[in-house]
Parts: C-alpha cells; sequence; structure tokens
C-alpha cells in the first residue's frame, strides 16, 4: 500500500512537471520564497500589531504560526522524517536550494494556511487575497518537487487548524 501511494505522488508531481517552462520557473520560485521561513507572514503580523484596528489579527496570525511551527516543523518533521520527493527521482532538476528539513508536512504550505486564514476570520476579504497567496506557495512546492502533494495537503490542513487555535485563544482574550 505504501508503494502504491508513493508511486501515486510522483505520478501527480511528474504530471506537474509537464507545466514546467522558463515563466513558471521564475514566477514559482518567486512564490516560494515569500513563504521562506514563513517571514512575509511574520511581518505580516508585527504590522498588524501596530495598528490598534488591526492588533487582534496580527496577534492571532503570529500565535497561529507559533502553535503551527510547534506542531509542524518541531513534532510532525523530525517524528515521519519523510524524505523529500526528488531523492526518489531521477533527473529533476532543482530550482531552489536543497532544502534541509524533512519533508512532511509541508512548512510553507502550514505556516501559509496558518496566516492566511488568521486573516480570513476577521476579514473575509483580505482573508480571501492571502488564502490565494498562501495556495500559490503551497503549489510552487509541488511545482519545485520538494514536497509530495500530501504534505502539502496536510501542511494546509494543519495551517488551517493551527489558524482556528489560535482565533479562539484571541477571541476570548480581554486584553486585545
Amino acid at each position: 500500500m505504501a508503494e502504491f501511494i508513493l508511486e501515486t505522488e510522483l505520478a501527480i508531481l511528474n504530471l506537474i512537471q509537464m507545466l514546467r517552462c522558463s515563466f513558471l520557473d521564475l514566477i514559482l520560485t518567486f512564490i516560494t520564497h515569500l513563504g521562506d521561513k514563513g517571514f512575509l507572514w511574520i511581518a505580516l503580523g508585527l504590522g498588524l500589531c501596530f495598528v490598534k484596528k488591526h492588533r487582534r489579527t496580527g496577534v492571532c496570525i503570529l500565535l497561529a504560526l507559533l502553535i503551527n511551527l510547534i506542531i509542524c516543523n518541531l513534532s510532525l518533521k523530525p517524528l515521519i522524517a519523510r524524505v523529500r520527493p526528488y531523492e526518489y527521482a531521477e533527473g529533476i532538476k532543482l530550482l531552489i536550494n536543497e532544502p534541509h528539513d524533512f519533508s512532511f508536512p509541508s512548512g510553507h504550505s502550514s505556516s501559509s494556511f496558518a496566516a492566511a486564514f488568521s486573516v480570513w476570520y476577521t476579514n473575509r476579504k483580505w482573508g480571501t487575497v492571502c488564502a490565494l497567496l498562501a495556495g500559490l506557495i503551497a503549489f510552487s512546492r509541488l511545482y519545485l518537487y520538494v514536497h509530495f502533494p500530501s504534505d502539502v495537503l496536510f501542511g494546509i490542513l494543519i495551517g488551517i487548524l493551527s489558524a482556528f487555535a489560535a482565533k479562539s485563544v484571541v477571541g476570548k482574550s480581554h486584553l486585545l
């Protein structure tokens, strides 16, 4: 069963490789770097913390990112220790530096969706914009062959759940 899942996920990634062209290489490499280490989302959260009207959203983003970091990067990645898809495929030219952590779940996807849904819970219009960017970041991880589809899907789920948990905590706070 595990072999069937691996083969299916590699087949999906290979289908996505059929989209490869210099334009998408450039665009999706740029987009994936927007998610590096969550810096974009951290900056957004910090920036919103300085605007009284949006402070609750900023705190929610930062808390969701912290929850996500603990679940995704500090717990699941080392526990599951899944190798990345390019280690299974020959002839894949990576367009970004080789990631040094494990594959499951996708940290780019989970942090992006944690931040995007933190915004979406308070402002649907801007949350939708953030979710679209998060979706592009998640897709870029597949296009760049550094994550399996299940890494991305579980990353998205963990991100959304992290945002929900943060919203629940921040929503009950009377200090903001």
